[in-house]
């Protein structure tokens, strides 16, 4: 049996709200067990409800998104998911630094929000494909000039099969689970295996750790 991911949806637009927990109804692994209305109603009802994951808008009434998600992630009420309008570089990289897990655009596509409450419930870190390669070129840019990053990464990357290879580089393309299942026809458990692979090798904690290593390396196109 599927284990079930608690979610709370937190957006000041109630109908936004509406739309999202009607799209998840579908889905039997996925339960919303609260909406809020802006950050501090979700700090609230992540206390009492203690969701796997949180689908956080950024800008609300009485506490902003960003706020809110510095305060849950610190008190381990739950994993953050980014879901925004806005593409735009502070918001994303505020984000990440208060320690969301995740971050998506709100013209993403149905299939790409369950994907990412899937993967950031089950304890890995997700991008939306627009802005990944942001996020490396700002992470990798101040070790750029250290050659002995570069022979330290190349030594970790050595220890990857051909197959983690594939499967990282698609990674560092933005890809998600499914998407790279798809395309290296392999089965979703095996990516997710490789995944893991990756990270225990690459001494990372998420997705956006091994991309970044990746691509100081020169495997993945900046």
């Amino acid at each position: 049996m599927t284990d079930t991911l608690r979610v709370l949806l937190v957006d000041d637009q109630p109908i936004i709200r509406s739309g999202f927990a009607m799209m998840l109804s579908v889905e039997e692994d996925l339960v919303v067990v609260g909406e809020a209305a802006n950050g501090r109603e979700a700090i609230e009802i992540a206390e009492r409800e203690r969701p796997d994951v949180i689908v956080m808008d950024v800008q609300m009434p009485v506490m902003d998104g960003i706020t809110a998600t510095r305060e849950i992630v610190e008190r381990d009420l739950g994993r953050v998911i980014i879901l925004t309008t806005f593409d735009a570089d502070n918001y994303l990289f505020d984000a990440l630094q208060a320690g969301a897990s995740g971050f998506l655009l709100k013209n993403a596509e149905a299939d790409q929000l369950v994907d990412a409450l899937r993967a950031v419930g089950h304890g890995h870190a997700l991008l939306a494909p627009e802005v990944t390669q942001r996020v490396i070129a700002q992470m990798a840019a101040p070790s750029a000039p250290t050659t002995g990053g570069e022979g330290r990464h190349a030594a970790l990357l050595a220890h990857l099969t051909d197959r983690e290879l594939d499967v990282l580089r698609l990674m560092g393309a933005g890809r998600s689970n499914s998407e790279i299942a798809a395309e290296l026809v392999i089965g979703a458990a095996t990516v997710k295996t490789h995944v893991s692979s990756i990270f225990a090798k690459l001494q990372v904690r998420d997705r956006v750790g091994a991309v970044i290593i990746a691509h100081e390396a020169g495997i993945v196109g900046g």
